[in-house]
C-alpha cells in the first residue's frame, strides 16, 4: 500500500528538478523598438473637449522578448495628452514586455486646457520610452482652439430633449459649439454676424421657436460656417453628422446671407409663417453634403436668391404640403456619390394626410428664374400633386432643367431641358459653368434685379446678360 504513494513524490520531485533547470526567459539588452509613426499631429480640437483617439504600434523585431522599463510622458501630470498602453493608462507605465516579433497597441488623446486665445494655439509633448538604459521618443502635437460652448441648461419638455436659449448678437471672435438643441425662445432674435463658426455636436440643432427670427449675416469675404464639430480629417466632409436648422412653424422674419452649411442630416427645415412675410429670405448661401436634404420646406415662403443646394442622399430641395417659393439664379446640383441615391433631386408636393387620414390640400407654387436643375438621375424633378386638384404652379424661365415630364400644370419660357450644363467638376463639388455651358449668357437679365453678385462674390452681370445658376461665368 506504500508503492503508490511512493510512486507520487518521486514524481513530484522529478517535476521540481526539471522547472528548475528550465532556463529564465532571456530579453534583448541590445535592440530598440520600432513605431509605427515617429510624431502625433492632433488636428485643430476644442479646449475642454476630449480629441480624437489617435492609435501607435510598436513594435519588436528581435528574436528575443524586450522589456520597456517605463513608459511615460514628458510632461507628466502636467500633460493635456493621455495615454493607454497594453490596457494600462499613464502617465507612467512600468516593465511592459514585448514578445518576439510580436507587437503593442498604445492609445493615446487629449483633453485641452482653455486659455485666453482667440485664435488656435499649439500643445507640445512626448511620450518617452526607456529600453534598455536608452530613451526613444514619439513627439506629440495638437493644435487647439478656445470656443463659446452651447449647452443643455434647461430641462426636457413634451417636446425637446433638454437644452439651451441662445439669442442676441454673437460674438464673431471665437468659434460657436452647440451640444443638444439651442433654442431661439419666443420673440427673440439671434444675430449671428459675418465671420462666426458654428461647430454643431452629434444630433445638435438650432430651432427657431414661433415668434422668434434668426439672422446669419455673412459677407462676400467673411461667409459664417455651419457644420459638424468633427474636424478630424476622416470626418471632416462626412454628411449627418449633425441635425438641422429648424425654423419652426410660426417662426418669422428669418434671414441667412453669405453662409456656408453642411454635413447634416438637413440644412434648412422651414415650416409655416407667423407673418405675410416670407418664412426664409436666403442668398448667396451654400447648403451641401446632407443625409437627407439640404433644404426641407413644409408650407413655408422662401425667397432665395444666389444659392447652392448641393449633393443630398435623398432631395437637394423637397418643398411640402403647398407654400410659396421663389429661386432667382439658384443652383440645384445633386451627384450624391456616398450611397446610391434613387430620388429626384427637387420634389414638389401639395397635399397631406391629417389625423384622421383625410387628405389636406395646400396649395403650392414655385417659380425657378435663371436656376439650374440638374443631377445624375434620369428624372430630377419629381411631382408629387394631388390629383383632383388645381392648387399646383410652377413656372420656370430662362433655366435649365433635367426633366421629361410633360407638366400640364407648369409654364416653362425659354428653358433648355435635359442638356448638361457643363458644371466644371461634379467629383470636386466646383458647380461653376465651364466657358461652353448652355446656362453662360443665357439668363434674362429682369429676372436678376436687386441682385448685384454672384455666389463667388463677383459681379453677377459680365457682358450684359446673366448665366444661368448660382455663380457667373469669369
Amino acid at each position: 500500500m506504500q508503492k503508490p504513494f511512493l510512486n507520487i513524490v518521486i514524481l513530484i520531485n522529478f517535476l521540481i528538478i526539471i522547472t528548475s533547470c528550465h532556463p529564465k526567459e532571456e530579453f534583448d539588452t541590445s535592440s530598440s523598438l520600432k513605431f509605427s509613426t515617429d510624431s502625433i499631429f492632433i488636428d485643430t480640437s476644442f479646449a475642454t473637449v476630449t480629441t480624437i483617439t489617435r492609435v501607435i504600434n510598436i513594435y519588436n523585431n528581435s528574436s528575443l522578448p524586450i522589456l520597456i522599463e517605463k513608459v511615460f510622458l514628458g510632461n507628466g501630470n502636467n500633460s493635456m495628452f493621455r495615454f493607454n498602453i497594453d490596457g494600462e493608462p499613464g502617465p507612467v507605465v512600468e516593465d511592459i514586455e514585448i514578445m518576439a516579433h510580436d507587437s503593442l497597441f498604445l492609445f493615446l488623446n487629449a483633453t485641452i486646457d482653455p486659455n485666453d486665445a482667440n485664435t488656435p494655439f499649439i500643445i507640445d509633448d512626448s511620450i518617452i520610452f526607456l529600453v534598455n538604459g536608452k530613451t526613444q521618443k514619439i513627439k506629440l502635437t495638437a493644435l487647439g482652439q478656445n470656443a463659446y460652448f452651447h449647452t443643455p441648461d434647461h430641462p426636457p419638455t413634451q417636446y425637446l430633449p433638454a437644452y439651451s436659449i441662445v439669442s442676441g448678437v454673437w460674438n464673431n471672435d471665437k468659434p460657436h459649439v452647440i451640444y443638444g438643441v439651442a433654442v431661439v425662445d419666443e420673440d427673440c432674435t439671434l444675430v449671428i454676424p459675418a465671420g462666426t463658426k458654428v461647430y454643431m455636436h452629434k444630433d445638435a440643432m438650432l430651432w427657431v421657436y414661433k415668434g422668434g427670427s434668426l439672422k446669419i449675416k455673412g459677407e462676400p469675404n467673411n461667409r459664417v460656417l455651419i457644420t459638424s464639430d468633427r474636424l478630424d480629417p476622416y470626418y471632416r466632409d462626412q454628411a449627418g453628422m449633425w441635425d438641422r436648422i429648424w425654423l419652426s412653424a410660426l417662426s418669422k422674419d428669418n434671414e441667412i446671407d453669405w453662409t456656408i452649411i453642411q454635413n447634416g442630416n438637413v440644412g434648412i427645415h422651414a415650416d409655416t409663417v407667423a407673418n405675410n412675410n416670407p418664412t426664409l429670405k436666403i442668398s448667396n448661401t451654400i447648403i451641401r453634403n446632407m443625409s437627407a436634404a439640404c433644404l426641407f420646406a413644409q408650407g413655408a415662403k422662401i425667397e432665395a436668391v444666389n444659392c447652392l443646394f448641393s449633393n443630398a442622399k435623398y432631395y437637394s430641395a423637397l418643398l411640402s404640403i403647398g407654400g410659396e417659393y421663389i429661386f432667382r439664379n439658384c443652383t440645384f446640383a445633386n451627384f450624391w456619390n456616398s450611397s446610391t441615391r434613387t430620388t429626384s433631386l427637387l420634389a414638389l408636393n401639395n397635399y397631406y394626410k391629417d389625423v384622421n387620414g383625410n387628405t389636406q390640400v395646400r396649395p403650392i407654387s414655385i417659380y425657378l428664374g435663371n436656376c439650374i436643375v440638374y443631377g445624375d438621375q434620369e428624372e430630377e424633378i419629381l411631382i408629387d400633386k394631388y390629383p383632383s386638384s388645381g392648387n399646383f404652379y410652377l413656372t420656370a424661365e430662362n433655366s435649365l432643367l433635367k426633366t421629361k415630364y410633360n407638366l400640364g400644370d407648369s409654364i416653362f419660357i425659354n428653358c433648355k431641358l435635359n442638356v448638361d450644363p457643363k458644371f466644371r467638376n461634379t467629383s470636386l463639388e466646383d458647380f461653376r459653368l465651364q466657358s461652353t455651358s448652355p446656362g453662360v449668357d443665357n439668363g434674362k437679365i429682369d429676372i436678376i434685379w436687386g441682385i448685384n453678385y454672384d455666389l463667388s462674390g463677383g459681379p453677377r452681370i459680365i457682358n450684359g446678360i446673366p448665366d444661368m445658376g448660382a455663380y457667373e461665368l469669369y
